[in-house]
Formats: structure tokens, sequence, C-alpha cells
């Protein structure tokens, strides 16, 4: 049982607060959250700071994301200059989610422990709870002094960049930022909560056609998909490349598989189950490998890799594509499919990277690099206008949500174990003030057109 002192109050006018907000919101009156009163306190999937070493001894595998996230009643924080308080209606689980709740590869409570030297107001994150989650769509409650772009009442998703842009190095691409961090990851106040708190500079619109389930799930994968793979920060994906894509109907891979075929380019989508090859060929995709059913084992044992099997995964890609290797391989499994991303691409190709969720210490032969003049690029999320457009494209109608699955608050720790088993396909989504799934829906013509897009993950 933790023994983090948390404030206990009566339930009653919490729900009644929140209650009256969910009303204005359902009755299509969004504007009136404005005069409506904030709630003193909220709910929230917290992780505790005097449970850090609950997991040790635990293989990572082994470590079950329900026995660490806790769902609490937290303070509501002080809204700071160029803040929104967001009442959520609906948020999903990343990877990130599963690393804070395991405690890998460092709690994050030393993320909040160092921003909060950052100044008097980064303070308020260093506390012994971390509310976490990293993506939400919701309505804006609360605006802070200096924000002019947003109101109470707009709908609204949020990427998670967060950066104070006091130095000089953010100002061209603020993943640069001195300061930068990962909302709801290397901050607190996160989106697995009936409330957040971001930086209005992370506000974007709200997709009209999409559930609040629906605009919540794509947030960081897809922001972090477009940098990765199109942005001339990332791979700069160009017509006719040739793009490996592994883990191709997950989370990332599923946004990068629609930005490859968006993009004029050649995906070779790998999975790991028939039923996730269907899905990516629903995608559009025509050339996939099922490494499950190829049966490729990189590594010999823990500590040695067998290119005979790189070699046989390199001739499996060019049986599929007529003889051309990979211009860019799109990477975000890390150790267990490094040494063979290096070896497959192309010479003078791109291994982009990011995540490394099966481990982050790499291992390649360096002659594939170095004599074959091919390049690896690190990328990290997203900047501002990245993700700006990574979220039109998805009210465009020209990308779509990969969102498989919703759990509802409560069963936060089951959505997140999902994620860490690999038994998902696409986004886990959670209903935090939604009381049901199919809510928020503003423009159904336009939904209608792009239904079956929206549907290609449910249910898988």
């Amino acid at each position: 049982m933790s023994n983090v002192p948390r404030t206990r109050w009566s339930d009653q006018p919490r729900r009644s607060a929140v209650q009256k907000i969910l009303d204005a919101i359902q009755a299509g009156e969004s504007a009136a959250v404005g005069s409506l009163p904030v709630p003193e306190h909220y709910r929230g999937i917290t992780v505790h700071a005097d449970e850090v070493e609950m997991f040790d001894g635990l293989a990572a595998k082994d470590k079950d994301p329900r026995r660490s996230l806790h769902l609490d009643e937290v303070a509501t924080p002080e809204l700071g200059p160029g803040e929104a308080l967001v009442a959520v209606m609906a948020s999903a689980i990343n990877y990130n989610t599963v690393w804070t709740s395991i405690f890998e590869p460092v709690s994050t409570f030393k993320f909040l422990e160092r921003y909060g030297k950052v100044s008097p107001l980064a303070k308020r994150h260093d506390l012994p709870y971390h509310v976490v989650g990293s993506d939400l769509a919701g309505v804006v409650l609360r605006t802070g002094p200096g924000v002019h772009n947003w109101k109470p009442g707009d709908e609204v998703v949020a990427h998670c960049l967060s950066v104070e842009l006091e130095g000089p190095d953010g100002h061209d691409d603020t993943m640069m930022d001195s300061e930068q961090r990962i909302w709801g990851f290397e901050t607190n106040f996160g989106g697995l909560a009936e409330l957040a708190l971001v930086k209005s500079n992370q506000l974007m619109p709200k997709p009209a056609h999409l559930t609040w389930e629906e605009a919540a799930s794509p947030g960081l994968v897809n922001s972090t998909a477009y940098r990765q793979l199109v942005s001339r920060n990332g791979a700069a994906m160009k017509q006719g490349d040739v793009v490996l894509i592994w883990g191709a109907s997950g989370g990332l891979g599923s946004y990068a598989t629609q930005f490859a075929l968006n993009g004029g380019a050649i995906p070779v989508c790998v999975v790991s189950s028939q039923e996730k090859a269907d899905i990516a060929r629903k995608m559009g995709a025509e050339l996939v490998i099922d490494r499950s059913a190829e049966g490729y084992r990189f590594w010999k044992d823990e500590h040695t890799q067998d290119p005979r099997e790189w070699q046989r995964f390199g001739a499996k890609i060019r049986e599929l594509t007529g003889g051309e290797d990979p211009d860019i391989v799109f990477e975000h499994p890390g150790r267990e499919t490094f040494g063979a991303s290096v070896y497959v691409a192309r010479r003078g190709g791109t291994i982009v990277t990011c995540a490394s969720t099966s481990g982050f210490l790499h291992q390649y032969d360096n002659r594939y690099l170095w004599m074959n003049l091919k390049r690896v690029i690190g990328s990290h999320f997203a900047n501002y206008r990245e993700s700006w457009e990574a979220n039109r494209l998805i009210d465009k109608g020209l990308v779509h949500p990969t969102l498989s699955k919703t759990y509802p608050l409560a069963e936060t720790g089951q959505a997140a174990l999902d994620v860490h088993r690999n038994a998902h396909s696409g986004k886990v989504g959670v209903l935090c003030l939604a009381p049901e799934e199919g809510l928020g829906v503003r423009d159904q013509a336009k939904r209608e057109r792009h239904l079956s897009a929206i549907n290609r993950f449910r249910g898988v």
C-alpha cells in the first residue's frame, strides 16, 4: 500500500463540478464551461514515488503496469502564464506510459525533480505522485495570462512537446530547445485524467469528424512518425522511396505506413502475425512480411546476432521489391532489430530511429554502415510545426486514426499492459470524462466519407 501523502476530499463537490462541465459539453454548449467553476481536485492516473522499487529484481517483461498505475484524486494545479487547463474527454496509451509504469529506464520522478528546479512555476510538477499520459482530446476550461489564440469552450487535441524557449537553441527547431520535455512523461499533470495542464502552444483544433477517443489517439505517434519519416529533420522521404517499416500495424508504424502511401513511397511492412498483415493490407500496403511466419531470429542468444538471418531478411525484401533494398528504414524496436536494419538499408540509405521499445543498447556491424555510406538519424517526437502539419492531415481525412480498442479510465492499467505485451494493434484509447465511446462528432457528413478508413483497426 502506498504511503504517498495525498489529501482526501469529499467526492460529492468534485463530482458535482465535473458533472456540470460534462453536461455542458454533452449538450453542445462547450463555451459555457468558461462560466462554470473549476474543480479543486480531479481523478487522474498516477504512479507513486514511494513505489519506484516495487519491481526490483523482475525482468521488464514481467513488470505489470496494473500494479503501479493508480486512479487517484489529486489537486488541480495552479494555472500559469501561457498555459491552459483542459477538460479531458479521452486519452490514449503510448509506450512512454509503459516506461513510466515499470520505472524504466529510470523513474520519471527524476524528470519531475529536474524540471522543478527550472523555475518557481515549474516547481508545481515536482510531486510525490506523477499524473501520466501524453495524449488528449477535450475542451479548454481556462487559459492563463498571455494566451490569446485559445479560449474556454474550444475543442482541442494536444501534442506533447513542452519547451521553455528562453534560450536560442529551440528557435529554429523547437525540439532542440535545451529545456525540451515530453508532457505527461517528463512533466506532471498529463492526459490520462479528467483534467490536464498544458502549455497553450501544445493545443491544436480537434478534427470535427472524429469521436473524442479517435481524436485523442493519433497525437504522439502521428507527430513522431511525421518527423521521423516525412520531415527534413528526419528521413525526408520522397516519391518512389522503398521504406521498410517495422511494426507496421502498431502505434508508430501504422502512421508511417499511411505517410509512405500518401507520399508516393513504397512501404515494406513488417508485422508479427497474419492478422496484423491483413491490417497493413487494409491500409493499402502491398508488400508485407510476417516475421513470425518467416521465423526470423536475429539473435542466436542474448549476446550474439546472426548475420545469416540479416541476409535472409534482406533477400525477402528484395524478393518483394523486385531487387531493391530500402532507401529508408523506419526503426523503433531498437536492440532486437537494429543490426538487421543497418544491414538491409541500401547503399547510401538512411536508418531513422526512435523509441527502442525492445532495448536501448543497439549493436550493429559498422562495416555495413561506414563502407556503404549509410546514415543513422536520431528522431524524437516533433516540433510545433511538424505536429500541426500531422494533425492537419488527420483533419483533412488524408491520414486516419488507428484506434483498435478503448478502455475506461479505471482500467488504464490493463490498457498499458496490452501495449507492454504487444497484445494490441494501432492505438489503445482511454475514456476520461467521456461516459461512452462514439461521442464528440461535429461533422457527420465528413465522417461518413471516411468511416471505413477510420474503423480499419477496430476490434483487432
